[in-house]
């Protein structure tokens, strides 16, 4: 889902840095300058000429390569999924869903916060709703091993558990208090969603029934 946001995210504003010559640079430039735009103006403040005026990109190439602003949406949510995002591991479930949440809460709070921008552009591009969708079930996935490692550590029941039921329990009330609710960061809330969704888990509150598995 910071700008290693795993969920949206976590991210998402790391600009993309991978070789590959002119045409790689020129993306790298238009998408650090969509992100800035996005960041600064919101949805309503994109524009293909001022993305292409603070890449110092001609907007005859901006609109050739990406079409339209739905378009620079998408590749940035694209350029997310390049990212080397790696869940992290603590040793212990409830570490890795508070490390993860904190990461959530950065990316969250920041100011301005590109994340809680690009959320808000999705809902005005069905393309770009779609890439993130894709994206935050990519995340999703990779996080799932910080589920298998608690299974195999013996921190939750042996029945199989849904990883990622798991995963938006812990996760939620990070999206719910601050963009929601829009209410201040709270720093222990990170550590206690965690440790919330870590006990219903520990009950079997996510196990899979085995007419659903089957």
């Amino acid at each position: 889902m910071t700008n290693r946001i795993p969920m949206t995210h976590p991210t998402a504003t790391t600009p993309d840095r991978r070789p590959g010559g002119r045409t790689a640079r020129i993306r790298a430039q238009v998408l650090d300058a969509v992100r800035a735009e996005l960041a600064e103006g919101g949805h309503e403040g994109l524009t293909m000429e001022g993305v292409a005026t603070r890449a110092g990109v001609h907007r005859a190439t901006v609109y050739r390569r990406w079409r339209d602003v739905g378009g620079l949406l998408v590749d940035v949510i694209d350029a997310a999924g390049e990212i080397n995002w790696q869940p992290p591991d603590t040793g212990s479930l409830r570490g890795d869903l508070t490390a993860l949440n904190q990461e959530i809460q950065e990316s969250l709070v920041a100011q301005p916060s590109f994340a809680v921008a690009l959320m808000a552009a999705s809902f005005h591009s069905e393309q770009a709703a779609r890439a993130q969708t894709q994206l935050w079930a990519d995340r999703y996935d990779q996080c799932e091993i910080l589920v298998e490692r608690a299974i195999e550590r013996g921190d939750l029941p042996a029945q199989h558990t849904d990883a990622r039921s798991l995963l938006i329990a812990a996760t939620a009330p990070l999206y719910h208090q601050l963009v929601l609710l829009r209410a201040e960061p709270d720093p222990q809330l990170p550590s206690r969603a965690a440790q919330a969704a870590v006990l219903a888990a520990a009950a079997g509150a996510f196990a899979v029934r085995r007419e659903e598995s089957g």
